[in-house]
């Protein structure tokens, strides 16, 4: 009867042995498909494995910088000078003609709100600004001079060599917008003084504790680009030579949404967060999981597994010797990588025998009863 009972258990021990977790990472050999619609299991899926070693870190690190600063260079420019559109209040005045004067209106009360519009000439949604002895001229797309010009031009033909000054008394025609991790988000608006990024962050009252400043997006016409603001700074380029335009919404994530799964034969498995920088190393990772368990790691075998499907990358890390954690400190990670310890030896025949001790046991209770 025994015989029968471990007969019976063999092939329950033999299904436990393919399942044991921990098991290393290795390529397995292709099988035929038996028809079009069968699929290769995951295991089998072609991974790329790369070894971490310095000519491999310099490599993705200069894909890294190159990709930052196309992102970057796409948005450099010089600022122009403000054009007038609709919603922009305008202060005109016709010196020497006092009668012109009553026609801005009241001056605004001492208990004025800050967003209320001062004293003017509002342009209206079609870009129009009506003036007395003028009616309506259209002014949208024009600058401050060339309105000025244009108002002396038809107040000449009521009055004789008018002089003429207009100012922009409030600009509410044209916007930006700052979202995520700032002090005070919300649409600031565009004035006279050509806006930067740098400008924009810091009207906004600067990055808040949770910003991951290494990931910005900027959306302009339906298009979004990835800005690495730390990244800049450190290559010795200026955040205020990316120019804003009107209608553009700047995004600043927060850490906490680019944080990185440890995960394993570690300490404490954790989603370890970026720096405020937005840097992750691989030994600042392991550091807040408490780093690798001495007692049940096999640390020869660390991987980062990056990216789903068929863009995924794995990177391998022999850490057992600890010269290797240089390059560790040196090796960034990315958002949503995950960082896995496998287990030595030891650790997965105990796993297997966790597994095979309930069927044994259960099998030789059978046993018994039927005796």
């Amino acid at each position: 009867m025994s015989r029968l009972v471990w007969i019976a258990a063999l092939p329950l021990a033999l299904s436990a042995c393919t399942i044991a977790p921990g098991m290393k990472m290795q390529k397995a050999p292709s099988l035929p498909m038996n028809s079009a619609t069968e699929q290769a299991p995951a295991e089998q899926l072609p991974v790329p494995m790369t070894e971490v070693t310095l000519s491999s870190i310099d490599e993705i690190r200069s894909e890294a910088e190159r990709r930052d600063d196309a992102s970057a260079s796409a948005l450099l420019g010089r600022g122009h000078a403000y054009t007038i559109g609709g919603g922009d209040v305008l202060q005109i005045t016709v010196w020497d003609h006092p009668e012109l004067a009553a026609a801005l209106g009241a001056q605004p009360p001492a208990n004025a709100r800050t967003y209320d519009p001062p004293p003017g000439f509002v342009v209206d949604d079609a870009g129009y600004l009506q003036f007395p002895f003028v009616g309506n001229i259209h002014v949208e797309g024009m600058k401050v001079d060339e309105v000025q010009r244009k108002l002396a031009t038809e107040l000449g033909k009521s009055f004789h060599d008018p002089q003429v000054t207009v100012r922009i008394a409030s600009f509410r025609a044209k916007q930006v917008y700052v979202d995520g991790e700032v002090r005070t988000p919300g649409a600031q608006s565009i004035n006279d003084i050509p806006t930067t990024l740098y400008d924009a962050i810091s009207h906004a009252g600067g990055f808040s504790a949770a910003a991951d400043q290494s990931r910005i997006t900027l959306t302009r016409n339906g298009r979004s680009y990835d800005i690495n603001f730390t990244g800049m700074l450190q290559r010795g380029l200026n955040p205020s030579t990316i120019m804003l335009r009107p209608g553009d919404l700047i995004r600043v994530s927060a850490r906490e949404e680019n944080g990185v799964f440890v995960l394993g034969e570690v300490t404490k498995p954790v989603t370890a967060l970026p720096l405020r920088s937005g840097q992750l190393t691989l030994s600042d990772a392991l550091s807040q999981a408490g780093s690798i368990n001495s007692a049940t790691a096999d640390a020869a075998q660390l991987y980062v597994i990056r990216g789903l499907g068929k863009d995924a990358r794995v990177f391998h890390l022999d850490a057992a010797s600890p010269v290797s954690m240089i390059l560790a400190n040196r090796f960034e990670l990315q958002p949503k990588d995950v960082v896995y310890v496998d287990g030595n030896g030891l650790v997965r025949f105990s796993r297997v025998l966790s597994l095979l001790l309930p069927a044994i046991n259960a099998g030789l209770t059978a046993g018994l009863v039927t005796k």
